[in-house]
């Protein structure tokens, strides 16, 4: 059994975690999957499980991943047994671990995140992850997340049907996410999590077609990491809830560099992708630069960036 640093032990929306890092939704599965590569009940802070939407998902159909320069883009397209399924069949194992469970959610419309809201406030569930980057279906297939109006009408929807404390995933797929930050704090977000990915594309060349089967597809991995940085930094500045930070996270310095900036925890995903055992070395990366530098405690490092 890893041994936990105390330096590490954070509180994130009222949760306990034994360190600040989160293992990102959508890269980790439901978490089961990654037992025996490092221990779930002490070196992860918490697990936001795969998107989960209110009935089963197929996802989408040909190539779904690839290889980027620095990154990877997938276009899964929410593959999923539905939430429902997620409670009776999956959620009674995952909860014999001590390691806080975030629910990460989608839906189409309002209602559907009200459904997945009610469904997923149970015994073993820690937080809502909500993301918005969906097409709303009533408003023309525009995503949730990419106007503050309706960003803020979904934390509505979840907030009435949960007693969880509900963490707003920010798409960085915007014009300003520093008026989207505040709109969902205004609408009762307990906490931010950012970024989702960005939007990319790769093409065959050989056969002069898109490489992924849905065209374009969500671009993670250290690519990423300048713009997430940078997000990061400008919404913390603007709001006052905590913030998961992320984005081509690969390195103790890294997660720390996004604690720097204004980032309370932080998640990790792609780098699980390269490596299963990561997100426990990324802990005893960050624990050895705290016992370098001489730092009581990891938090006491948030926000302290020194700007010129």
């Amino acid at each position: 059994m890893a041994t936990v640093d105390p330096r590490l032990a954070v509180e994130f929306c009222g949760i306990s975690m034994k360190n600040p890092i989160v293992a990102a939704s959508g890269t980790f599965g439901f978490g089961l999957e990654y037992d025996g590569y490092l221990d779930l009940n002490t070196e992860i802070g918490a697990i936001s499980v795969k998107g989960l939407t209110p009935t089963a998902r197929p996802g989408n159909a040909g190539v779904r991943i690839a290889e980027t320069p620095s990154g990877v883009l997938n276009c899964i397209g929410l593959e999923n047994p539905g939430a429902k399924a997620f409670v009776a069949d999956i959620l009674p194992t995952l909860a014999q671990y001590e390691v806080p469970i975030f629910a990460n959610i989608s839906g189409n419309t309002l209602e559907e995140y009200e459904f997945m809201a009610k469904t997923l406030t149970v015994e073993g569930v820690a937080a809502l992850e909500v993301n918005i980057s969906c097409p709303n279906v009533k408003c023309g297939g525009m995503a949730f997340g990419v106007q503050a109006d309706s960003a803020a009408a979904v934390c509505k929807a979840v907030k009435s049907h949960t007693d969880l404390p509900v963490i707003m995933k920010l798409s960085p797929n915007v014009t300003d996410i520093v008026e989207i930050a505040r709109a969902v704090e205004a609408a009762g977000a307990d906490g931010i999590s950012m970024i989702n990915t960005l939007l990319g594309m790769s093409v065959d060349l050989r056969t002069r077609k898109p490489l992924l089967g849905n065209i374009y597809g969500g671009l993670s991995g250290p690519a990423v990491k300048p713009v997430a940085l940078r997000l990061t930094h400008q919404v913390a500045k603007a709001i006052d809830i905590p913030i998961m930070g992320g984005g081509g996270i690969m390195t103790g310095e890294d997660a720390l560099e996004f604690m720097l900036v204004g980032a309370d925890i932080v998640s990790v995903g792609t780098a699980t992708m390269v490596d299963p055992r990561a997100i426990g070395i990324i802990a005893k990366e960050m624990s050895a630069y705290c016992e370098k530098e001489q730092i009581a405690h990891v938090q006491d490092i948030v926000g302290g960036i020194i700007v010129p």
